[in-house]
This record gives structure tokens, C-alpha cells and sequence, in this order.
């Protein structure tokens, strides 16, 4: 049996039809944001079609409560001892194949499926992204996406580095920093591992929590430290994801435009689909994979 695991945010509308066009299929467990109001109607869908869903985080960008609503959807997914095979996706995806022959792709598969790279070696947005651990942040409080969140991220950063903060040092970090992307697809035993690393481990927790972008650090942190679980790693999510602007959102929100792009290679889910610009594509890749949604 496999899970899938959907963090949402918006539009709960859409993200009740995918959980739905994909529960034939899998097992559902959706972390709703607490800032979400999820109408009885939907509630009533959702319950009917026997899909697990919680909302006990209040989700904020760039904070470590993307991690934290993983973390939980992850552990409610492994009271289900019959549960072989994780796939963390966002509410905002569509399937890019259909449902059966997704689950059929990671039957008995014991490789883990994970964009990664050594912290150390990158920058985004001029920043060398080893920062975004290496110093403290509060995103769980400030708005990062604010014109005074803008501001104060520089703010932070420069303060930080004139005063030499080293957070590894004072919580004695002594792992490679990891990062990738949020959206992967793991066996069973890695999301154990995963989940029993970080409990027995609460000076990293507390590395993540007080970090930036949490989200996109811990799970390759974790398990590119580990011999064992490194060499299973397969460096491709199968995500078609557009790294430019398009209605006025980075990375892209997709609309009809992007229909061959997304066919015509080896991927199992897109992002970002928004009701307002993505219902003819998702009726045409429904059409094509003969998913009902």
C-alpha cells in the first residue's frame, strides 16, 4: 500500500479533487493550513471518500512549518503498518499519469526519489543558501513575503554575519548540510528513518525550526548523512516544474500552454495548478490519463 501526503494551503476546492482522483489508488492524508476555513461540504467529500486530513499547523513561508505539517502527515501515514511506499506532493499538483500506473512505478521499489545538492555549494537570490541554517530566523512570526519581511531578512543576514553567528557550533552540528526540494518520494523505512532521526535528535530540530526554508534542508540532510540511505537516493523527483514567472508567481502557474511540455516527459505530477488558470489543462491531462477530476 502506498500513501500520498498533500500539504495545502489554498483553493480547497481542487485539492479535494485531487485527493479524490487519487484515492482509488493510494492512501490520502492532507495537512489543511490552520488558516484555512474548510467548508462542512467539503469536509463531507472527504469523509465520504475515507480520506485522512488534519490542520493543526498555521503554515508561513520560509518558516519551519512546511517541515513541521510533513512531519505530522508522515507520522499519521505510519500508524498504517500496511503503508510500503511515501509520496509528499503539494495541494497545488496534478498527476501526470494516471493514478494506477503511479502506484504500479514504485511497486516493491526501495530507492528514494529526491532532488539534492551540498548547501555549501549554492546561492538563490545571491545568497549563499548555508545561511538560511547557519543563522537564526522567526518566519514563523514575521510575513518573509512582506515588503517589511523583504527588509528584514537583509537585516538579519547582515547583523548576523558582522556579529559571526554560527548556529552549528552552538547547537554542535557536525552533519553536511543538505538541500533539494520538499516534493519527494521515499520507501518506508526512510521515512522511519527520517522521523526517528529527528526525534532522537532535538538540537537539529532545533537547527530547522530556528532556520529559513527548513522545509527544503531536513529530510536531505538527514539521509544524505547516512551511507546507507545515500546510496538509494535516485537525484529526480519526476515533477514538471516551470522556474519562471508566469501569472504572476515564481516558480510558474500553469496554465493550457503548458500541455506538451508536461507530456512529453518522464514526470508523475506538475506544479502550480490554480483553479483560475489551470482547469483547461487540467481537463486535458485528465483526458489524456482518463482521471476523473
Amino acid at each position: 500500500m502506498q500513501a500520498i501526503l498533500i500539504l495545502a494551503h489554498k483553493d480547497i476546492e481542487q485539492v479535494t479533487k485531487l485527493a479524490t482522483v487519487l484515492n482509488d489508488n493510494f492512501e490520502i492524508y492532507i495537512h489543511f493550513d490552520k488558516k484555512l476555513n474548510i467548508p462542512k461540504s467539503y469536509k463531507q467529500i472527504l469523509n465520504k471518500n475515507r480520506i485522512h486530513y488534519i490542520s493543526k499547523i498555521y503554515v508561513n513561508w520560509g518558516s519551519w512549518s512546511i517541515g513541521a505539517a510533513t512531519v505530522l502527515l508522515m507520522k499519521e501515514a505510519l500508524k498504517n503498518p500496511k503503508i510500503d511506499y511515501i509520496h509528499v506532493i503539494s495541494g497545488q499538483d496534478w498527476p501526470t499519469d494516471s493514478p494506477v500506473n503511479i502506484y504500479n512505478r514504485f511497486t516493491n521499489d526501495k530507492h528514494i526519489y529526491m532532488i539534492y545538492s551540498k548547501a555549501n555549494n549554492r546561492k538563490k537570490s545571491g545568497e549563499p543558501i548555508i545561511w538560511w541554517q547557519k543563522y537564526y530566523f522567526n518566519y514563523d512570526k514575521i510575513n518573509r513575503r512582506s515588503t517589511f519581511g523583504k527588509f528584514y531578512h537583509r537585516a538579519l543576514l547582515l547583523v548576523q554575519t558582522l556579529f559571526r553567528v554560527n548556529k552549528f557550533k552552538k547547537l554542535g552540528i557536525d552533519l553536511e548540510i543538505y538541500s533539494g526540494s520538499n516534493w519527494t518520494d521515499m520507501p518506508r523505512d526512510a521515512v522511519e528513518y527520517c522521523i526517528n532521526y529527528l526525534d532522537s535528535h532535538p538540537n537539529l530540530l532545533r537547527m530547522f525550526q530556528t532556520g529559513c526554508f527548513s522545509d527544503e534542508f531536513w529530510m536531505q540532510t538527514i539521509l544524505c548523512n547516512s551511507p546507507e540511505f545515500k546510496q538509494r537516493i535516485i537525484g529526480n523527483h519526476h515533477r514538471y516544474i516551470k522556474w519562471r514567472k508566469q501569472h504572476n508567481s515564481y516558480p510558474a502557474i500553469l496554465d493550457e500552454s503548458d500541455f506538451d511540455s508536461i507530456i512529453n516527459r518522464d514526470y508523475i505530477f506538475a506544479r502550480k495548478f490554480d483553479s483560475r488558470y489551470s482547469r483547461e489543462l487540467i481537463l486535458k491531462l485528465n483526458n489524456v490519463y482518463k482521471n476523473n477530476g
